[in-house]
């Protein structure tokens, strides 16, 4: 009879801090009672009060509803915004915020004793505010620490959930009927102590904590951390076998670059369970580094359980989402329109997507389309489908364009509806991330459903973004070898092995986040976490995971941009005393990276063959690249590939040379067809359209102001030379006319192609080629004398007659004229091309490879230089 009740620890209660040690403590158990027993119930104090009867004040308000409710209050007060620098109501978002953690912050340490005591509280604070009077010698802090004194009032009502708990707890303490073990690491705070008093008048309990007094703590940290231990100590000399006992445990690694540590964190992992252990912890003091170790991990097969979360925000399903609300807000601008189009989540199951994508950007960037839904579309006239897909984007957006105030439910609803209608939940659900965005915003739409104040579309996107910034997404892996923690989530919590990466000075211990409103001494005056408390307690976090587990390797970037970067204070000191008195410095850890041998090979120039991709057409362009180089030819023109067109809110040279051609060929038709002579009437005409022509840009960009006054300035010298030109015989014939004409050969041929700018006649029938140039004369010649490029000969070679004489016009006088380059030779040079043109593609036909011949002038501006490699060879 007494062996059973030995064995039935039913009626027991023990309350740990996380979910992670309740199985710690079941295995305890078994290793103490080896045969069959009844284990105690265990749980973590939440679990343990979400068991208990609902009270009767209801559910408390979530912090969502909470932070909207007080920002709906803050941003009616101007004042608040002028002396916190917002410079928009959504400024006061993170405020709000702030604010109501430091009330929980003060709830937790004051509340009991206010429900005990009220003056005192209030004597406390008021000496608290006089410190920070004193320390600052101005009256501005006070003002803004007596706001967050106004606040906690305000919140201390029925419905505060930091009140909830307390009551709740001092309901569990007084129904208690069962003695109770209590397991934690730290020093229980001030609603864990007088839940623990209550409860102990009624039933037995025993706290079980770590005991940080100095006789407990092992003889090497105790003197070289003297703050660590409770009481200060006598320095003594150290035990050969107590320093033995910390070399054993302890190695250090000084990376010399980001990448040397996360491959020496990988390896001494992989290294650590192929030799048989299986619980590995990580502790991420520098995130960077954790993060690129877990990747690595991965690739080699190995997954990790990783505790510390990342913020739901970083995650790809988030991005979407917020993606969609930038779109919004940025009214359809075409580059984070693009950015959203990309998402997997948008229209997934759509089979045509990929090309309703490629065909939105090209044709965007091609009319240089900034933004606007109606632009968008009217870009998209030729292509009906993605036209119709942008439509269904841009009907959904303007319900939340229409500029109304709206309730959190509203928001929530027309964001669930988008989410529907864009196709986008079903491919979140099919996401571990997207999954619990959804699950977030069924929970908001539940706990925000009865908020009666309306918001902007831009306080809803603030208050959702903040959402998702504050939540952690952990996600479920099977697999628990390998776990990935924060230092205090180390707590009693024993592995074979850890590795713990950013043990430098910047990482270790964390830096603290100043909190705004209260200075260290108000903190200590009121009893809250001070700087030095909090760094205590990290201290003896490290110093407990140092003692507890059997081997620990410490790592840290040893070198940041080219400078040497300290390592850990506490490392330091730690050195310090092992070699103050007379032992080994900490061992250095060391791994065996395995080495692979790979086949050197030597990058040499591409020289493709490729005659089954010769074009059928060739443009003036092509062949000035194929001259250019024959690599550049082959990945543009045979290839087919080409960069994005830039999108650009100014306009460019190229856009004012299409605007001088538009108005020059209207110009010159008009002159022609209505035989104008008188100068006056021409240059009034050529004003004219000048200013129709421009006025149409003026709309998109005030920039356009700047060709149009430098065209004008032009008009007066290009009268003058048409006047010239036309004395010397010559009238405009046609204008931006396309023309074709075939090569032929032996076994191939070759259509070119391309649109001439002017073609001018004189009384005996002959034609003259006419090509204009947004450039002055002097340079067009020069251009001339080089044979930079054969456009001239190329579209001489288009005619059905052979022109006689070319020109480059310059639309750019100086001094006050302009003119012509004439093309000297130009018979030879017609005859010249031809030939080129034809032996060049006959050898590309009969296999003649492409090399990539370019010059350097070239290849600074080539769109293909990363595909050929110049400058790797």
């Amino acid at each position: 009879m007494q062996r059973e009740q030995e064995c039935d620890w039913s009626g027991l209660q023990v309350i740990v801090p996380t979910a992670a040690h309740i199985p710690l403590v079941k295995a305890a158990f078994a290793k103490v009672f080896p045969d069959a027993f009844i284990p105690p119930r265990v749980n973590t104090l939440g679990a343990w009060l979400a068991m208990a009867p609902p009270d009767r004040n209801g559910v408390p308000p979530s912090n969502g509803q909470r932070v909207m409710a007080l920002y709906a209050e803050l941003r009616q007060h101007a004042w608040l915004k002028k002396l916190f620098s917002a410079r928009r109501n959504t400024d006061l978002l993170p405020l709000a915020q702030t604010l109501l953690d430091l009330c929980d912050e003060l709830s937790q340490c004051l509340l009991p004793r206010l429900k005990t005591d009220p003056d005192l509280v209030r004597t406390r604070w008021q000496a608290a505010i006089a410190q920070l009077q004193q320390a600052n010698g101005q009256h501005l802090l006070s003002d803004e620490a007596q706001l967050v004194w106004s606040i906690w009032q305000s919140q201390l009502d029925g419905t505060d959930p930091c009140s909830l708990r307390f009551d709740n707890m001092m309901r569990q303490a007084d129904g208690a009927s069962e003695p109770l073990v209590w397991i934690t690491p730290t020093e229980p705070d001030s609603f864990e102590k007088a839940f623990l008093e209550r409860y102990g008048k009624l039933q037995f309990v025993l706290p079980i904590t770590l005991d940080w007094q100095a006789s407990a703590v092992a003889p090497v940290y105790r003197s070289a951390w003297n703050e660590l231990a409770e009481e200060e100590s006598v320095d003594q000399p150290i035990a050969a076998e107590d320093a033995a006992q910390v070399l054993e445990r302890v190695s250090v690694y000084g990376a010399k670059s980001l990448e040397d540590e996360a491959q020496h964190g990988a390896q001494t992992i992989v290294e650590w369970l192929a030799s048989g252990k299986s619980r590995v912890g990580i502790i991420a003091q520098d995130r960077v580094v954790a993060r690129r170790i877990r990747a690595l991990l991965e690739r080699a097969g190995v997954y990790v359980a990783d505790e510390t979360g990342w913020k739901l925000s970083t995650t790809r399903a988030a991005a979407a989402v917020m993606a969609w609300f930038d779109v919004i807000a940025a009214r359809a601008e075409t580059l984070t329109l693009l950015n959203f189009l990309k998402s997997p989540f948008l229209c997934p199951e759509e089979k045509e997507k990929p090309a309703h994508v490629m065909a939105v950007e090209v044709l965007l960037r091609r009319a240089n389309v900034m933004g606007g839904w109606e632009n968008a579309k009217n870009a998209l006239a030729q292509h009906g489908a993605a036209q119709e897909w942008i439509s269904l984007l841009a009907g959904f957006a303007g319900r939340f364009e229409d500029r109304k105030r709206k309730t959190l439910r509203e928001w929530l609803d027309l964001t669930g509806g988008a989410l529907d209608g864009l196709q986008m939940r079903a491919a979140l659900l099919c996401d571990p991330a997207g999954t619990q965005i959804i699950d977030m915003l069924a929970t908001l739409a539940m706990e925000c459903g009865q908020n009666e104040q309306s918001f902007s579309f831009a306080e809803w996107r603030a208050f959702l973004g903040m959402q998702l910034e504050s939540t952690s997404f952990i996600s479920k892996v099977v697999d628990r070898r390998v776990v990935m923690l924060p230092l205090n989530g180390a707590h009693l919590r024993p592995f074979d092995a850890v590795l713990i990466v950013g043990a430098d000075a910047d990482h270790l211990p964390s830096q603290p986040t100043e909190t705004l409103f209260f200075a260290n001494a108000v903190r200590r005056e009121l009893e809250l976490d001070t700087r030095e408390r909090r760094q205590r307690q990290q201290l003896r976090d490290f110093a407990e995971l140092l003692s507890i587990n059997p081997q620990v390797v410490l790592s840290w970037l040893a070198f940041k941009d080219n400078e040497p970067n300290p390592v850990s204070q506490w490392i330091r000191r730690l050195e310090l005393t092992l070699e103050r008195n007379g032992m080994a410095k900490l061992p250095q850890h060391a791994i065996s990276l395995p080495v692979r041998q790979l086949t050197q090979r030597l990058p040499a120039m591409p020289a493709p063959v490729a005659p089954q991709l010769l074009p059928q057409k060739l443009s003036a362009s092509g062949y000035n690249s194929f001259v250019a180089c024959p690599y550049q030819f082959f990945a543009t023109r045979m290839l087919g590939l080409a960069g994005m067109d830039e999108l650009s809110d100014m306009p460019e040279k190229r856009d004012y040379g299409d605007w001088l051609h538009q108005i020059l060929t209207t110009y010159h038709e008009t002159v022609r067809d209505k035989q104008l002579k008188d100068g006056a009437e021409r240059e009034a005409l050529l004003k004219k359209i000048s200013a129709q022509v421009f006025s149409g840009a003026f709309g998109k960009n005030g920039a356009v102001l700047g060709y149009y006054a430098r065209w004008q300035k032009a008009i007066p010298a290009y009268l003058e030379w048409e006047k010239k030109h036309e004395e010397q015989g010559w009238r405009f014939a046609a204008g931006e006319q396309w023309l074709e004409r075939t090569l032929n050969w032996m076994g191939g041929q070759l259509t070119l192609h391309g649109r001439v700018d002017r073609i001018d006649e004189n009384s005996e029938g002959e034609r003259a080629v006419l090509d204009y140039k947004t450039k002055d004369m002097q340079s067009l010649r020069d251009r001339l004398k080089k044979v930079e490029d054969h456009q001239l000969a190329f579209y001489g070679l288009l005619s059905p007659q052979p022109p006689a004489a070319a020109h480059y016009v310059a639309l750019e006088p100086r001094n006050s004229k302009t003119g012509t380059a004439e093309a000297q030779n130009y018979a030879d040079w017609l005859e010249a091309l031809e030939g080129q043109i034809v032996s060049s593609m006959q050898a590309i036909q009969q296999g003649a490879p492409l090399q990539a011949t370019g010059i350097e002038i070239i290849c600074q501006y080539c769109d293909v230089r990363g595909l050929c490699r110049k400058g790797c060879w």
